[in-house]
């Protein structure tokens, strides 16, 4: 199945129309997929492509894409809300996890969940189905590392 049908079946089994400006922030994000992009971020690629879009139409689609499960929104610590399309072979419930440098700002992805043991025990433990989890780690990458141990100091962060 090609990205606009994925697209379609998901509007239309949601309640939804498929809509140029729908399919539009669709194709950004599929073209962006290994980036965590803002609506202002999704709205300089659409310029490119339709310099009519409003701002507007991309938060009303970037929020039902989160309604329908299009998308992850996801809160950074940086002002902004980014966003990243879910695979649509994924059978995964759970997000990946994130790695932020707190000097450049680069997202760094881990695929693997290690949490699922802690699950196990906080669903044993306090009688509580876990449907998701969100992990974020705040630190410095190597790049930056390397950088201050060139440079002889660190930043302040």
């Amino acid at each position: 199945m090609d990205k606009s049908d994925y697209l379609i079946n998901v509007l239309t089994n949601n309640g939804y129309k498929s809509t140029i400006q729908r399919n539009l922030v669709y194709e950004i994000l599929v073209e962006n997929k290994d980036k965590h992009l803002s609506t202002e971020e999704v709205y300089d690629l659409i310029k490119e492509k339709n310099p009519n879009m409003g701002i507007a139409t991309i938060y009303r689609t970037l929020q039902l894409f989160e309604e329908i499960g299009l998308v992850y929104k996801h809160n950074f610590d940086d002002g902004c809300s980014r966003y990243e399309i879910m695979a649509e072979d994924s059978n995964e419930i759970h997000q990946h996890h994130h790695l932020l440098c707190k000097i450049c700002g680069d997202i760094i992805e881990v695929k693997e969940d290690l949490m699922n043991s802690l699950e196990e025990i906080i669903e044993k433990q306090y009688n509580f189905e876990i449907l998701n989890h969100v992990v974020k780690f705040t630190g410095i990458c190597s790049q930056c590392r390397n950088k201050e141990n060139e440079n002889g100091y660190r930043k302040e962060t």
